[in-house]
């Protein structure tokens, strides 16, 4: 290896280590699950009650979400792979459990959002 090769590595390294100092320091917390089921509202729960919600789909389909201790996770689903039963617990702004078969969609979102994203301004 050349010099100019291990000076290109440590700069890669150094931005990959900020990068991810500063995405975990910017995490924020979410307030609230919001549910959708075929792209439609279907219900929003709050995150600091622990609760355990069956969610019905169109198609007979159905997943059991739990809240625990702030965070959701989906414990159990009709679907064939169990791909959003497989994903961890979500607790920050912006986290998902998608479910495809099902056409769940599990979100959390914070009370203070702006309606408005950063692209749009």
């Amino acid at each position: 290896m050349k010099k100019n090769d291990i000076f290109l590595i440590g700069i890669i390294l150094m931005i990959a280590v900020v990068s991810f100092i500063i995405i975990n320091a910017t995490k924020q917390d979410g307030d609230k699950v919001v549910i959708k089921v075929d792209g439609k509202f279907y219900k929003e729960l709050p995150l600091n009650v622990d609760t355990t919600l069956v969610i019905e789909t169109a198609n007979g389909g159905t997943n059991t979400l739990v809240i625990e201790n702030g965070h959701a996770d989906v414990i159990d689903a009709t679907c064939p792979d169990k791909i959003c039963v497989d994903q961890k617990h979500i607790e920050n702004n912006g986290e998902t459990i998608i479910c495809l078969p099902n056409k769940v969609l599990i979100e959390v979102q914070s009370g203070n959002e702006n309606p408005i994203d950063s692209i749009a301004n």
